[in-house]
């Protein structure tokens, strides 16, 4: 399993260097990804840069971690331009990005972009066919409901072709999720209970399988917090995770009240104890 860790971005701000600082103790330690979510717009959530900028700046200051923004609300914005973007951050880390995807859930954030809420889901799926074509063809020619491109292409093309992209969803994701994931993604964000888990894993692994798929090839990572509430059962939740099979974790240190200064320590001492798991 696959051990990473959620920059804490909102808690670290405006802070440049503890970014830095952070991201490179999480190398440092032999953590395996950096995940950092997406918000363009929203009243009185606090600050958070933009997820692809701010993974560029980090490919720059590290050199083996792997770089997950998770999740691009991709039907927000224009596939071609997060083509091109996710490919260029793709080539500047030396095909260090795994990609995750959602559709959102705040209407406000799609006005403010001018992109339609209500058609989100959909459009997901026609902007992932699109993507996969574009890192890795020269030249594509696709007639959507959303987007055309006439023979044309971006340049250069990704280290990864194609990179590799992960659906994130709500904790008990609908059927038409699962089916999105099973049939397009190359691995899921679960948010689900693991008494849950288990349900949505086999929906999604018979959707895999109606599409000709390998369901043994998808992906699947939760988040396991190391501060607040639940932070004295971490470690028997990472060992109940590994026990049923994920391929990834994601512990945080954010969202338990901490300090700036105090999450690369939490980080390292949380390193540290998975020694004992």
């Amino acid at each position: 399993m696959r051990i990473g860790i959620s920059l804490p971005v909102r808690e670290l701000g405006d802070d440049i260097a503890a970014i830095k600082d952070f991201a490179q103790a999480a190398e440092e330690l032999g953590l395996t990804h950096l995940r950092v979510p997406d918000q363009i717009m929203r009243k009185g959530a606090g600050a958070l840069h933009e997820p692809l900028a701010v993974m560029t700046f980090i490919a720059a200051v590290t050199s083996k971690i792997e770089l997950v923004p998770s999740c691009i609300i991709l039907p927000s914005r224009s596939t071609v331009l997060v083509a091109k973007q996710v490919a260029t951050l793709d080539s500047l880390s030396g095909g260090r990005v795994r990609l995750g995807i959602g559709v959102g859930k705040h209407a406000e954030e799609f006005a403010g972009l001018g992109a339609d809420f209500h058609t989100r889901g959909a459009r997901c799926e026609e902007q992932m066919e699109l993507l996969k074509l574009l890192w890795t063809q020269d030249t594509v020619d696709f007639q959507g409901r959303w987007d055309r491109v006439d023979g044309t292409g971006i340049n250069p093309l990704p280290v990864q072709r194609p990179i590799p992209m992960w659906i994130g969803a709500a904790a008990v994701p609908i059927a038409r999720i699962r089916r999105r994931i099973g049939r397009q993604a190359d691995g899921w964000f679960n948010l689900a209970s693991p008494e849950e888990f288990p349900a949505i894993r086999d929906d999604i692994f018979r959707e895999a399988e109606a599409a000709g798929r390998d369901p043994k090839s998808l992906g699947v990572e939760a988040g396991v917090a190391v501060v607040g509430p639940r932070e004295h059962e971490w470690k028997t939740r990472v060992a109940g995770w590994r026990d049923m099979g994920l391929t990834h974790l994601c512990l945080r240190t954010l969202g338990g009240g901490l300090e700036p200064n105090d999450h690369v320590p939490r980080m390292r001492q949380a390193v540290a104890e998975l020694e004992s798991i």
